[in-house]
């Protein structure tokens, strides 16, 4: 089902406001997201694969504000579910959390390489 990706995997209006319109400050911070992305997700998988609570809301928390910036609702709405469930030590839906997570930064990857190339 393709319906979400309508919904916007990432909002470039959104984008462009938070760093107030300068369109080469917004391709340097995703080519910095996309460095740094996937030792974020490393972090969150070790935190899910460890059954840490802490660490899960942690890491969830960090990458939920990466892809904030960016106006990405989805991954940022899998990243919020994920931090809550280690905020509340509910760890019994955490693989399930962390999958629709890596989906939505799946999902998100090709948009952010498009605006990392883009001026």
């Amino acid at each position: 089902m393709d319906f979400p990706n309508q919904l916007a995997v990432l909002d470039r209006a959104i984008a462009l406001s938070r760093v107030g319109g300068d369109s080469e400050l917004l391709q340097e911070m995703a080519q910095i997201f996309l460095e740094e992305c996937p030792s974020q997700m490393l972090a969150v998988r070790s935190a899910v694969a460890a059954r840490d609570p802490k660490a899960v809301e942690r890491s969830a928390h960090s990458l939920k504000g990466s892809v904030g910036n960016f106006g990405a609702t989805m991954a940022q709405q899998a990243a919020l579910a994920l931090e809550m469930l280690g905020r509340r030590g509910q760890l019994e839906d955490v693989d399930s959390a962390l999958y629709q997570l890596e989906d939505a930064i799946h999902q998100l990857q090709p948009e952010m390489e498009s605006l990392a190339q883009s001026v």
